[in-house]
């Protein structure tokens, strides 16, 4: 993809915290901030010092339906990824005129060790399932091949933008 595309930066990095948003513990707060949020802004920092110097780069942060819509005992979670959203679209208005394109990508539900628990009952299963209207959850995959898109010289219009890979979850 470097020869291809130039530098490429895919920050993948997230972890999730239940609980009620007055009985979550400062220190899960934070954990959760720092890895989602924090965890982005630094490896972009650094990888655009080196996308500048090249003429050109994508980024493509991992946000999730997560980051456009609320959930219950998520509040740490939705609020690191709608900020992962945020420094998305400020980042791509900031270097666009540097031909590096910055976008989001947002799964739905996909089964993930992160994820895994949702899907290891029946009852939790079909209440996860039944907000999917193609009736399924997505594979890491089709993630994957919506983040080689907006990597690639396809998508060289595309900046500043929050991919929904959902299956129409939040349609």
């Amino acid at each position: 993809m470097l020869h291809y595309c130039g530098p490429i930066l895919v920050n993948s990095a997230g972890i999730v915290v239940r609980a009620a948003t007055h009985e979550m513990q400062e220190q899960d707060w934070n954990s959760v901030i720092a890895t989602n949020l924090n965890g982005s802004w630094l490896t972009m920092k650094f990888a655009l010092r080196q996308m500048l110097t090249k003429g050109r780069g994508s980024i493509v942060n991992v946000s999730s339906t997560g980051g456009l819509v609320g959930g219950p005992q998520l509040a740490a979670y939705v609020a690191s990824k709608h900020g992962v959203i945020g420094l998305t679209r400020a980042a791509a208005l900031e270097y666009a005129r540097q031909n590096i394109r910055i976008n989001a990508v947002c799964p739905g539900w996909v089964v993930t060790p992160l994820t895994q628990a949702q899907f290891d009952d029946d009852t939790t299963r079909e209440r996860n399932l039944a907000t999917m209207p193609i009736g399924r959850a997505g594979e890491p995959s089709e993630v994957a091949e919506a983040i080689v898109w907006l990597s690639s010289d396809a998508a060289s219009l595309v900046t500043g933008s929050a991919l929904t890979v959902d299956g129409g979850q939040i349609a």
